[in-house]
């Protein structure tokens, strides 16, 4: 039970961070929670306010004598700041970071930007009135009055612009005619709209399989009978995923309730919200990076406001102020991009699945290749796994070939693109089909390999590959092993080894140069820059105004190109070797999703698949589209390293200005943790270093971790909440920063 509570006032300001103290009255303190509105006394006098409670302490952080006492909890009807609140409580809790870090993360912040206006003429006569007044008008010969007047009969209200601009009005006529009380101008808030005008709402009717129609009909029994649990749909790549989403939601919206759709930034395309909107028009908004700070709140406010059923974006989006939630729906949920990678480093599903606990709401995940961390949970019985077995129409999926570059290199063909692939290329260019190269460039981290036997040169000490430095040495960044980079391969001798390093527009290069006939867009960080560059892009694609499409893993996400029937992954190995533990998986999903971009119209697709190391399990069964074979395999060594979901992870990154600092506060809090290990406290903790960050120097600011393992998420909850309040309460910690990141995907 706290003594005192933290609360905000303006929680629509810019400037969060300032919270004022209270004493919370006995009578009140089991009751009081964070999130809760409460009446206080504010400024002198007896004016009073509403505030949101914001943090529970027992530390007092003003005079006690000054302190007021909370008034009372405001009864009735809890507003949705109240339940985003209470949402940033729980995820300061579980992630770290302060209350304000998660404030500003789940509350809109009204940024100074103009709010945009629309005035409107509105005639305010009734019909019998306006036609006397129209016939004295015209007996005076006020042609210009008469015209306005006329249009104001046959549509009330009219656009102030088109009074002027379209009919040839003054604003002196307009002016006249309501002091007259003919007329009256009215001023409306115009919300900045994130689609173009081009975007036509025409209802297609979709007709589900009877896969889908099963899922749907599933999921909306059980929502009905108020078991709203979280689902995860495993669909093969062209299954329908998202039609099944927009039945459910549609069924959410006539229940009159919204939903969030969650959808990775690098798949939210027009192609892809355009389906939406062809059903929920006006009712459906989106969010996304490129939008302005103004266009981004008004979408908010217009949620809060009620004038939107579906909101569809970004893990931001999950923080949209719908005050009856029904549905939050998480699409390719496998991706990194839902992990933030600022504080509070929060995870979307699990910070979704909160958010619908608090609202009453169902949460639906769905892949073609869910994370292992989801598909554990399905297979725990923590979450309810649905799939979706067939593409639709029942069409094939590719034909997957793998390649062997290290016979390529014997054979002298060292270009990127192999033979086979070449061959390929020339056939599908004479019969004027598309073509997608890929190069998996995600987390490349430097990693040593030899070309001629594909030797790839690991940590002894752990299962991920040697990240190669500028200063010719090899480092593990998860237990700091070094060694220097080798001349010749220790497996086979060859000299051919080094740094594998690859570009798009390398590639580019090679593929005009081979194919100079070919039509080629290059996709990736340089191209898209601008607002447009990426839709821009996939349009020209779409439209067949281009014959190959090169890119990174941008160009495999969710987009549907009918008339692409030959997909190349140049180099598999590129994220197979980052020092991650991740490392299987994440090639596992983007060959999968990569493979799921061919053959998806009336032609059959074919996927080429580059690698030094045709014989990993990964590459094998990505090849074969056996997700399956492939979670059973990789589990297996989750198990045996105690990694998640098979345990649990949290990093803490030490950061200082003087190295020294940064290294002896980690080695402090290291120790810290052993000595209550030691002491029996904490069994089943494994405590690894402190090392250097995988970037161990950043603008003068040097970085130390240290991993915590154990198979109880709370239990690394509680170290972290120790660890806080231990450097919180010491001033030789005043010139550090601590950050923690749970469960992690990129890490520091």
């Amino acid at each position: 039970m706290a003594e005192y509570a933290n609360i905000v006032i303006d929680i629509s300001h810019e400037k969060l961070d300032k919270t004022f103290q209270y004493k919370v009255p006995e009578q009140w303190k089991e009751e009081l929670s964070v999130g809760m509105q409460v009446e206080i006394p504010f400024g002198n006098g007896s004016r009073k306010t509403t505030g949101y409670v914001v943090e529970l302490t027992d530390t007092p952080e003003y005079d006690l004598e000054k302190m007021k006492e909370i008034t009372r909890i405001v009864e009735g009807s809890i507003p949705i700041e109240s339940q985003l609140i209470a949402l940033a409580g729980w995820m300061r809790k579980n992630y770290g970071g302060t209350m304000n870090h998660a404030l500003k993360t789940v509350l809109p912040i009204k940024q100074k930007t103009k709010e945009k206006k629309q005035r409107f003429v509105k005639l305010e006569l009734n019909k019998k009135e306006a036609e006397e007044q129209l016939a004295v008008f015209e007996k005076k010969n006020h042609k210009a009055r008469a015209r306005l007047l006329l249009a104001l009969m046959e549509q009330s209200p009219l656009p102030y612009e088109v009074v002027i601009g379209k009919l040839n009005i003054t604003a002196s006529v307009v002016r006249a005619m309501g002091e007259l009380s003919i007329l009256s101008v009215e001023e409306k808030r115009k919300y900045r709209s994130p689609f173009g005008e081009e975007v036509k709402q025409e209802k297609k009717q979709v007709t589900l399989n009877q896969e889908q129609q099963k899922i749907v009909e599933g999921v909306w029994q059980e929502v009905l009978e108020g078991k709203n649990r979280t689902w995860l749909i495993h669909g093969v790549t062209g299954s329908g995923k998202t039609a099944v989403y927009i039945e459910l939601i549609e069924k959410i919206v006539k229940n009159g309730r919204q939903a969030i759709v969650l959808i990775p930034e690098i798949a939210l395309t027009y192609q892809t919200v355009v389906r939406f909107y062809q059903r929920f028009g006006e009712r459906v908004s989106i969010l996304n990076s490129k939008m302005s700070a103004g266009e981004r709140y008004d979408q908010f406010e217009r949620a809060k406001n009620g004038e939107l059923d579906v909101m569809i974006g970004p893990r931001s989006a999950l923080f949209t102020p719908f005050s009856n939630l029904g549905i939050i729906i998480i699409d390719e949920e496998h991706e990194t991009s839902y992990k933030s990678e600022t504080i509070p480093r929060y995870h979307a599903r699990e910070t979704a699945i909160e958010r619908a606990k608090m609202a009453g709401a169902a949460v639906v995940l769905g892949s073609a290749t869910p994370s292992l961390d989801s598909f554990y949970k399905a297979k725990q019985g923590e979450y309810t796994l649905l799939r979706l077995e067939k593409r639709i129409e029942e069409k094939p999926l590719p034909k997957c070939e793998i390649i062997d570059l290290r016979e390529e290199l014997k054979q002298g063909n060292r270009s990127i693109l192999s033979g086979r692939l070449q061959e390929l290329m020339a056939e599908r260019l004479k019969q004027h089909q598309q073509i997608m190269l890929f190069i998996n460039r995600r987390g490349m981290a430097g990693f040593v390999s030899c070309r001629a036997c594909g030797h790839v040169v690991k940590c002894p000490h752990c299962d991920v590959s040697l990240s190669q430095h500028n200063n010719g040495r090899m480092v593990c960044h998860y237990c700091g092993y070094e060694e220097p980079v080798p001349k010749v391969c220790p497996a086979c001798g060859s000299k051919y080894i080094s740094g594998f390093k690859a570009g798009t527009q390398k590639i580019e290069e090679i593929v005009k140069k081979k194919f100079p006939e070919a039509r080629v867009l290059r996709m990736d960080f340089d191209t898209t820059r601008n607002k447009a560059g990426y839709e821009k892009i996939l349009s020209s694609f779409a439209n067949q105004e281009a014959d190959i499409l090169i890119g990174t893993q941008m160009i495999v996400k969710g987009h549907d190109f009918p008339n692409v029937t030959l997909v190349g992954v140049l180099a598999a190995d590129l994220s197979l070797y980052v020092s991650d533990f991740h490392a299987a998986e994440r090639t596992f999903q983007l060959l999968t999703q990569a493979a799921g971009r061919a053959g998806r119209g009336r032609l059959p697709g074919e996927v080429v698949v580059q690698t030094y190391s045709p014989e990993h399990d990964c590459i094998k069964l990505a090849a074969q589209q056996d997700y399956d074979k492939f979670y059973q395999t990789e589990i297996e060594c989750r198990k045996l390293m105690k990694y998640p979901p098979c345990g649990h992870m949290m990093v803490m990154l030490v950061a200082s200005g003087d190295e020294m600092t940064a290294l002896l506060s980690a080695e402090l809090l290291g120790k810290k943790v052993r000595q209550a290990k030691e002491n029996g406290k904490l069994s089943g903790l494994s405590v690894i270093g402190p090392a250097n960050a995988t970037v161990a120097k950043v603008k003068d600011i040097y970085k130390k971790v240290i991993y915590f393992k154990h198979e109880d998420y709370q239990e690394l909850v509680k170290i972290k909440d120790v660890l806080e309040k231990f450097v919180n309460s010491h001033r030789e910690f005043a010139k550090v920063t601590i950050q923690f990141d749970f469960n992690p995907m990129n890490g520091f």
